[in-house]
Parts: C-alpha cells; structure tokens; sequence
C-alpha cells in the first residue's frame, strides 16, 4: 500500500480579499507565516486559502504521497477514479499532484508529491 499523509488543506475563498483576510487571521492566532503566491495565500504549510472558488464545494484536502502515479494506480485498481485534466506534472514529466473525482463531505481530495 502506498503512504498518504495530510499535506494540507484548501479553503474556498470568494476573492483574493477574503483570501489574504483569512490567511492572515491564520497567522495572527497561530504564528504562522503568510505565503502568498499566484493563485493562493498560505498560511504556514497547512492551510491554503485559494484567492477564487477552486475545486470543492467547500475547498480542498491534499494528501502527500511519495509516488503520485503509483499512488493513483492503486487507488484506480481499487475503484476509485480521478479527474484527469486536473493532473499537474513536474518538468521531468512525472505526476506531481492529480484530483480524485468525487468530493469527500464537500471537500475536494487531491494527491501531492511529497519528498
């Protein structure tokens, strides 16, 4: 069986407004950094805030993997499916992060490389 662990998870917000809002009360609770990057604010490592609605009703939970391709293989040899054009790859062409098709309690769920 492959290793999973939570990497992080994504929350929905309406604007990038509500987004660094978010995140930044995050960070004043609980001394995490802020992060921004192009389509989302960090919060430390854990908590995402995307800057417009993204994938899940409510957001997204990303699970870590060493082996994303080898993870979706065993996950699809167990019945479980993925959106496709939802699969991001790194230069060298490997899988690096893919989402499984349906939401888990109105969460988006996604794969990640992890090291």
């Amino acid at each position: 069986m492959a290793e999973y662990s939570l990497a992080h998870i994504g929350i929905n917000a309406a604007n990038e407004e509500e987004a660094r809002k978010a995140a930044e009360l995050f960070c004043t609770i609980f001394g995490f950094e802020l992060k921004p990057g192009n389509s989302s604010i960090f919060a430390g490592a854990g908590i995402e805030v995307m800057k417009e609605p993204y994938l899940g009703a409510n957001g997204h939970i990303a699970i870590g993997t060493p082996d994303v391709a080898a993870a979706k293989a065993e996950l699809e040899s167990r019945g479980f499916a993925f959106l496709e054009d939802s699969a991001k790859f790194k230069a060298d062409g490997k899988l690096n992060a893919i989402y499984l098709k349906d939401e888990i309690g109105g969460f988006a769920v996604h794969l990640v490389g992890k090291a």
